[in-house]
């Protein structure tokens, strides 16, 4: 796929297409657009000065009238904006002000040099006023004042930096957590927005934005549009090469294979397999690269490569990325070890009874490259133990863990330094009966120093209880 192309033919407009005209906020804009705010009562009752008035009746009227007083008052026209914004508390006259701040930028984006300008004759800092304006209940307010505070910060000559940036991308994110956010739409072009720059993104991943994002996707409950903006956040992430690398730590392939395996929506196809062909392309690490190819292999999504292969598309770039990541996850496997595939399938969270579990040979060799990069794999396999919901994914994962005990000779104190003994230990009193005996075997073989004498013990015990079944 041409992703470097995408990128650069990006709308730089938040809400701008089809996409745009469904946005809730810029449905409710449009009411309030026509929801004239009375400005002589204002003026009357003295709650703004006759220039305020002016300014804002100029603006108000659109047009040449608008062109001219931002060519000729520029100045003006900023301190009118935040005179208002600062002394006016009505949610609906704010909510109306907002609405013209952001079609002055919408108009030319080089308008936000203006309010740069008015906070360096102040002193002031150009964000403050906005981002107070964040931490206002009525909702409407919040993201439109987040869609003008992307503009400002993506089309400036100076960037947002400090804790101004690390406050609006940390709201970004939590807003994408807010359960039900009828706003997440206008969330989410926010970050598509702001993503696009480099130094936001660093920031962001440093957010733990990466995993937010994956948790969000990993809900199952977003329509394809929100699917689509945040798959394209995470590709856009991609292009920095050292967060490449590091997005396999994040379980974002196996959450992309699902949407893959799911989408029925052309957009959604594209932007995933773009983000499947960045994470081989774009890692320096070849090793990384080759991990991340297996990692789809065990997601299943060579599977879906031939699913999609039978389709026609518009896009040629899908039918280029489908040929490209077939040849690469089928090159993957042709010399895939067992231990490899193993890591893999742990990687994923995907256990299952594949042939390496119960590979006596498998354990008697690899059991020890548990302990490797600081015992990774043992770790991921206790986290996968306290966090996942599947059966057979607890069952494996206990079964492993008695395995790592039984063949290595320290690995009863390590899952006691690492905490796995109390992990495993839960599960013995588990509502399914599967996981209950695979969390028993591996107690017992906790508790046990010679495995061959337990063996031998439950041979013993077997025979004798036969002949009474």
């Amino acid at each position: 796929m041409a992703s470097t192309t995408l990128a650069h033919t990006l709308p730089e407009d938040i809400d701008r297409g089809v996409a745009g005209a469904t946005s809730i906020l810029v449905q409710r804009a449009n009411e309030i657009r026509q929801q004239k705010v009375n400005w002589p009562s204002y003026l009357q009752s003295q709650m703004i000065s006759q220039e305020d008035y002016d300014v804002i009746t100029g603006v108000e009227a659109g047009g040449n009238a608008r062109q001219t007083l931002l060519h000729n008052q520029r100045y003006q026209v900023a301190r009118t904006f935040m005179n208002l914004l600062g002394h006016i508390s009505k949610d609906q006259t704010i909510q109306y002000i907002l609405i013209l701040v952001d079609d002055t930028l919408s108009e030319d984006k080089s308008r936000v040099e203006i309010f740069k300008e008015y906070a360096r004759k102040h002193r002031e800092s150009m964000w403050s006023p906005f981002l107070n304006l964040l931490t206002r209940p009525d909702a409407f307010i919040i993201n439109m004042t987040a869609r003008i505070v992307a503009k400002l910060a993506c089309w400036s000559r100076d960037p947002m930096d400090g804790s101004d940036l690390t406050f609006y991308l940390t709201w970004l994110k939590d807003q994408l957590r807010t359960p039900n956010n009828e706003y997440i739409q206008s969330v989410g072009r926010c970050l598509q927005m702001m993503l696009r720059v480099e130094d936001y993104r660093t920031v962001f991943y440093q957010l733990d934005g990466v995993v937010t994002i994956v948790q969000v996707l990993s809900t199952g409950k977003l329509n394809f549009q929100i699917q689509y903006q945040l798959t394209f956040c995470l590709w856009v992430m991609t292009f920095n090469n050292t967060i490449a690398e590091k997005m396999n730590k994040y379980s974002v392939i196996p959450s992309l294979a699902d949407i893959l395996s799911e989408s029925v929506k052309e957009k959604v196809t594209r932007i995933v397999l773009a983000v499947f062909r960045n994470l081989i392309v774009k890692p320096q690490d070849p090793q990384i690269a080759r991990e991340n190819c297996i990692q789809m292999v065990q997601c299943k999504v060579l599977k879906q490569l031939e699913i999609l292969a039978q389709r026609k598309f518009e896009d040629e770039d899908i039918t280029s990325d489908i040929e490209f990541l077939n040849e690469k996850l089928q090159n993957s496997i042709q010399d895939l070890s067992s231990f490899e595939e193993y890591c893999s399938e742990v990687k994923s969270g995907r256990m299952e009874w594949s042939p390496v579990h119960k590979s006596e040979k498998f354990w008697r060799e690899n059991a020890g490259r548990l302990n490797e990069k600081n015992y990774e794999l043992l770790k991921i396999l206790i986290h996968l133990l306290e966090s996942s919901k599947d059966n057979l994914v607890l069952s494996v994962a206990c079964h492993d863990i008695g395995e790592y005990t039984r063949h290595y000779s320290r690995g009863k104190r390590v899952l006691e330094q690492l905490g796995g003994k109390q992990s495993v230990m839960q599960h013995l009193t588990h509502q399914d009966p599967s996981v209950r005996y695979e969390a028993l075997l591996a107690v017992q073989k906790l508790m046990v120093h010679n495995w061959e004498y337990l063996g031998k013990q439950l041979e013993k015990d077997a025979q004798q209880v036969a002949p009474r079944q």
